[in-house]
């Protein structure tokens, strides 16, 4: 058995090196279909969050509720789609295709899709019934007509959490034939039936927020089935002969095995994220919806730039891992991590340094305040601690994945939720009292405490890994150059809004991004970093441009 096919290997195993070489795909125009997706998909979810902080604010009641209720569809699709799916479904599927076994790999998609449907179906059964125990579990400080409401609003989005399950299944398919842009984009669809309904309602409605609230709850149900339709033609196409089965064959049930472990470590992560839900409705009206809003705008570097090159590179790299190219493997994870680094690090310098200008300009409007903009800051200069480590560890993981090793990413989860949840409840429950801080505060908190526990998951992912592949990570070198980069273009930034005379959000954050972002492209040109160099020639290529003597 090749050693990369061996889920169950022990850690200290060392896999064979042999320099086998294989055809490859490159992955610099999958990794940016995946970018251009997520980013469409990510500016529609800041436009409805927007508009969302425009009728609803972050201190109502109406907004912690509905913020509570919306989280329930992101946990469940990101532990079936972005996690457990991912890694037990498309190292499978993707090299029966590498391999050419396309009826094999027909079998397993219908099989893996069946077996979804009927658990999916079970799951918003059971939630739907169980929907005040789910609402004590997510948000056990709301009471009284907060909880009602958010019960409600849990109940009609249940429905649609089946949908984005399924979406999610179309996502394992598409991105295993390398078609990245539908799969990524899709969301753009949901988002807009959620904006639709705020600008229909939102003026009509602006003063009985709790019937806005189901209103949007409907039309979040309703993108979620525009979600998934929309893939279906694409489905139908590629996989023409395709069968709902329950006929269990040697590679589903390879399929069912890995996906076990990687839905336990899924469910780790987003039990992390339950807690922080948990700790955050203690904290006051408006600590859940002022979450929310930080953690829309630091996932975003996240999916950008870690999730398009983790998710163009898993089918990859389990080609590569099924034809035992193991140099080949750990060249395409060092160049991802060098990729995602340079995007990475001027993004948490300026959630730390800059959060305040990024939050004004998205969401100040109606009834979010200066005041909220920089309340928002604080979560996000504590999730700047962890960013780069969070995203780095997203491809350590998709690696262990095209590995067929789905249990070491799970016990480095396990060991990060245990960090997260004692360090959060300490940062956000203990510590502001002991300093006379406002509760509320302590969401920051929050974010900081779950940003040490990603390093020290991060270290662990990668020093076991190494010891399988060889040497993998950043260059020293590499990694201070970009941050005295990040910090150069962090101080021009930081003098420029401080002598900017007090304007429209809008202006300022122009005044202070562009220049910071200048900055931080030419120090790397000057530091010979040449992940500079081909971020400046994929800008030219973008705006027609050539490059000087071409």
């Amino acid at each position: 058995m090749p050693p990369g096919r061996n889920s169950n290997r022990e850690p200290g195993a060392s896999y064979d090196q042999r320099p086998v070489r294989s055809p490859s795909r490159r992955t610099g125009r999958p990794a940016a279909l995946v970018a251009v997706g997520i980013l469409c998909s990510r500016l529609t979810g800041l436009i409805r969050q927007i508009v969302f902080a425009h009728y609803f604010g972050v201190q109502t009641a109406s907004a912690d509720a509905f913020t509570a209720s919306y989280r329930i569809p992101n946990f469940l699709q990101n532990l079936f789609g972005e996690g457990a799916l991912s890694a037990s479904f498309i190292p499978v599927y993707a090299s029966l295709l590498a391999r050419g076994n396309r009826k094999e790999a027909t079998e397993v998609a219908g099989a893996v899709g069946a077996l979804l449907s009927l658990v999916t179906a079970v799951i918003v059964l059971l939630g739907i019934l169980f929907t005040p125990l789910l609402v004590t579990l997510i948000a056990p400080g709301f009471d009284g007509s907060k909880r009602d409401l958010t019960i409600v609003l849990v109940r009609i989005g249940f429905p649609g959490v089946g949908l984005l399950v399924l979406s999610s299944w179309c996502l394992g398919i598409l991105n295993s034939h390398h078609r990245f842009l539908l799969s990524y984009s899709a969301p753009v669809l949901s988002n807009a039936a959620m904006i639709a309904t705020l600008v229909i309602w939102g003026a009509q409605l602006k003063t009985d927020l709790p019937r806005l609230a189901i209103y949007l709850a409907w039309g979040s149900t309703i993108g979620s089935l525009l979600q998934f339709a929309v893939q279906v033609p694409a489905i139908a196409r590629l996989v023409p002969d395709l069968r709902f089965t329950l006929q269990l064959s040697g590679h589903v049930r390879e399929a069912i095995r890995n996906f076990g472990p990687a839905f336990v470590s899924r469910g780790v992560a987003q039990i992390s994220a339950f807690i922080d839900s948990l700790l955050a409705s203690f904290l006051g009206t408006g600590a859940m919806t002022g979450f929310f809003n930080a953690q829309l705008l630091y996932t975003l570097p996240v999916s950008l730039f870690g999730m398009s090159i983790s998710a163009a590179e898993l089918p990859a790299m389990s080609g590569a891992a099924g034809v035992d190219a193991y140099d080949l493997l750990r060249e395409r994870l060092n160049l991802g991590l060098r990729r995602i680094a340079y995007f990475v690090i001027p993004s948490a310098v300026a959630f730390l340094a800059l959060g305040d200008v990024i939050a004004a300009a998205l969401f100040q409007t109606g009834r979010f305040t200066h005041a909220d903009a920089v309340f928002v800051w604080a979560i996000l200069a504590g999730s700047a601690v962890g960013l780069l480590a969070s995203t780095l560890g997203r491809l350590y993981s998709s690696t262990y994945y095209a590995l067929r090793d789905t249990r070491t990413p799970l016990r480095y989860a396990l060991i990060r939720v245990v960090l997260t949840t004692a360090l959060g409840y300490v940062s956000a429950m203990v510590l502001p009292p002991l300093f006379g801080i406002p509760l509320l505060w302590g969401t920051a908190g929050l974010t900081a405490s779950a940003g040490v526990a990603g390093w020290v998951e991060f270290v662990l992912l990668r020093r076991t890994l190494n010891a399988r592949l060889g040497d993998t990570g950043l260059p020293m070198r590499l990694t201070l150059r970009l941050w005295a980069a990040a910090a150069a273009g962090g101080g021009v930034a930081w003098a420029i809004k401080l002598v900017s005379p007090t304007g429209h959000p809008i202006v300022l954050a122009a005044l202070v991004l562009i220049p910071y972002g200048i900055v931080y492209l030419g120090m790397t040109l000057v530091l010979n970093v040449p992940e500079a160099a081909a971020a400046l020639t994929r800008v030219r290529t973008a705006f027609g441009l050539r490059a000087p003597g071409a």
